[in-house]
């Protein structure tokens, strides 16, 4: 059988002698070149756009250029989630949820209560739930007193009688405040009340955020500094939890360090809890009941659960899942949907 099928080779050979040669033998290998070429500019290319992605660590922050859909140029609501931008504003979006009501100017002088006269300086930040300004007390005062009802500078929040959280009267926040303040990690509020158009709550005054520090360190954290900051946090959400509430908005805006050049200032506080709800019936102790609001979507888009998103009824896991999620920014200095389309409804 071998000999035989060398033996037909050889047949075929003789039959064509002189077989007509290539007309042009050397495009086919360089056809194979160019190939090859082309197909180490791709991979280069990939490999550039990789390293575009990738975060790497500077004192100057860059701005991403928005990637291109064929979708961009049709009528849409969409949200660009920039690279080191903060998470966004806190929402809490249903059918006909509206903004912040009223741009009404802010009084020069703040008292409420049996509050001293504060004047109103510079602004802190401003959220989904109203905005909050450095308030100097006015009169004497002593240098000493960095906190505490009597404190030099205090921290006023403002939100007006006609934003989408005081449609039945004071902010639900006052509720949470009076249940949960004082508790460990979070700040003590010593004066409420209203003036003018405006519901006004003077707190203690904090140090910067966790997205504050990420921001000034070059957009990075060591993994020693992320573990003690995970610790910290676990314990004020477990707290938190057993007095029956979620925060429901945990993100590195509203994990704020201490005074500085206080005992404080190593100490983690969380803050802003306009959205906080009650996860444990405080007549039954009981869970309270699931429900799924698809139209309604309740904190910060880039930190949310997924349960947050679908609209569900919100519940201690989700502010651990969202914990994770901060914890991860915080070392890695991105998450993985970070620079995609974000749709708003």
């Amino acid at each position: 059988m071998p000999e035989l099928r060398s033996r037909t080779r050889r047949n075929r050979a003789s039959n064509n002698q002189n077989p007509s040669p290539n007309p042009n033998p050397n495009p086919i290998k360089h056809r194979v070149k160019r190939r090859t070429a082309e197909h180490k500019r791709k991979r280069k290319a990939i490999a550039v756009v990789v390293c575009k992605d990738s975060v790497i660590p500077q004192t100057t922050p860059f701005k991403e250029k928005p990637r291109v859909f064929r979708e961009e140029e049709k009528e849409s609501a969409v949200k660009k989630m920039d690279e080191y931008d903060s998470g966004g504003r806190s929402a809490e979006r249903g059918p006909g949820a509206e903004d912040e009501g009223s741009t009404a100017p802010l009084p020069e002088k703040v008292s409420v209560g049996s509050s001293p006269v504060y004047r109103i300086e510079r602004k802190l930040g401003k959220g989904g739930f109203g905005q909050v300004y450095v308030g100097r007390r006015i009169g004497p005062t002593s240098a000493n007193e960095r906190t505490g009802p009597g404190a030099v500078e205090v921290a006023l929040k403002f939100e007006h009688r006609s934003s989408k959280g005081c449609n039945y009267g004071p902010p639900y926040e006052w509720q949470v405040y009076n249940a949960l303040g004082g508790s460990h990690g979070v700040p003590r509020v010593h004066y409420k009340g209203q003036q003018g158009d405006y519901y006004v709550m003077v707190m203690d005054m904090l140090g910067p955020s966790l997205w504050d520090v990420w921001n000034s360190n070059s957009h990075t954290m060591s993994i020693e500094m992320v573990a003690c900051i995970a610790i910290e946090a676990i314990s004020i959400l477990e707290k938190m939890h057993s007095r029956g509430y979620v925060h429901g908005d945990v993100k590195p805006e509203n994990f704020l360090l201490g005074p500085s050049g206080t005992p404080d200032e190593k100490k983690l506080f969380l803050v802003d809890l306009g959205l906080a709800t009650r996860w444990r019936d405080s007549a039954t102790g009981l869970h309270v009941e699931y429900d799924q609001r698809p139209d309604v979507f309740r904190g910060t888009v880039r930190y949310a659960s997924v349960h947050a998103h679908l609209g569900r009824t919100g519940s201690r896991r989700d502010d651990l899942e969202s914990l994770a999620y901060t914890l991860i920014f915080l070392l890695r200095g991105r998450l993985p949907w970070q620079g995609y389309q974000v749709w708003s409804f």
